[in-house]
């Protein structure tokens, strides 16, 4: 009985001594943080280049569509009637181009070389009067003005002459060089006009660039879609990260390329692998704390990127994530 008093009389204040202790060196130790951040994913959004009535949404929200899928329609009457301008345009434009190729037919040429040979008949009648006008006038029958009036005939004769012979050589030499590329060069543009008109056709059918879930369909069937209006957005969870806002006092503990772990509730207790893919160069003040004694300065926070280093089943895009 003696030796059991002994033994609580010595063991008692060992195990209060320990526990004290044990106290001491739990109250002194750094307080446990937690970061908290949350999952965020790329978001594409998908209009059209041309503002029209939305015809037909093809995709419902939650649906998973694939690149190169059909997503909605447009209905846009302008498009249509600019696309039958733009081709009227290239026909003309190409029967130009043919008709400076071909050069003037066979009847404009001998129309030209008549109107010539009927200006030459012109220039030798007025000669003929000429001369007989100006032998009155020797003779003193005739006046000079009379003489003078008929020179002048003969004068504007031998010029309609000159004219009708180069209007005959154009008829015949056809289309100038510089005029056939002119004319080429008109080809070209309406066939640019055309293109561009069946690019904005085109753009009528609108499918998605990128594989993802339809988060949202903004506009329905009937609706005026304005031009670039986003009309269904899309998320594509395999290219998801997690956001964390790290104060600048915490900073050092992240670097590019480490990996560290996390817990996300919603997918469970258990912890993930993720690493740091970038890390902003400039901090802001979302989450900062206010000058205290012992810091002297207010603290900034940087915007922490990470992404998972294995592909997670079931994540979302809001989802919470936790640091320890």
């Amino acid at each position: 009985m003696r030796i059991v008093k002994l033994s609580l009389a010595i063991a008692v204040p060992t195990a209060l001594t320990v526990w004290l202790c044990y106290t001491f060196w739990y109250a002194y130790q750094p307080e446990e943080v937690q970061l908290q951040g949350q999952i965020e994913a790329e978001h594409y959004s998908i209009s059209s280049k041309v503002a029209g009535r939305v015809d037909e949404v093809l995709v419902r929200k939650g649906d998973m569509v694939e690149k190169g899928q059909l997503i909605f329609t447009i209905h846009s009457p302008e498009v249509e009637a600019r696309l039958k301008q733009a081709m009227a345009g290239r026909e003309t434009a190409a029967a130009m181009a043919q008709k400076a190729d071909k050069g003037a037919r066979e009847q404009e040429i001998e129309t030209a070389r008549d109107q010539w040979q009927q200006a030459k008949a012109k220039l030798e009648l007025m000669e003929k009067t000429y001369r007989r006008i100006n032998t009155l006038f020797n003779e003193g029958v005739v006046p000079e003005q009379q003489r003078d009036e008929t020179y002048a005939k003969l004068q504007s004769a031998r010029f309609d002459v000159d004219s009708a012979f180069q209007m005959f050589q154009m008829a015949e030499e056809g289309t100038r060089q510089e005029e056939k590329l002119a004319a080429a060069g008109n080809v070209r543009k309406a066939e640019g006009a055309v293109a561009e008109v069946e690019a904005y056709a085109a753009d009528t059918r609108i499918t998605s660039w990128h594989r993802g879930e339809v988060a949202q369909v903004f506009l329905r069937s009937g609706e005026l879609a304005p031009q670039g209006f986003p009309v269904v957005t899309i998320i594509d969870m395999d290219d998801a990260w997690a956001v964390f806002h790290v104060r600048e006092d915490r900073l050092s503990e992240f670097e590019k390329g480490q990996e560290f772990e996390v817990v996300i509730p919603a997918l469970g207790q258990d912890s993930h692998t993720f690493r740091v893919d970038h890390i902003a160069v400039m901090g802001d003040f979302a989450t900062w704390r206010a000058t205290t004694a012992d810091s002297g300065f207010d603290m900034r926070s940087f915007e922490v990127e990470a992404r998972p280093v294995s592909p997670l089943s079931g994540l979302r895009a809001g989802m919470s994530v936790l640091i320890q």
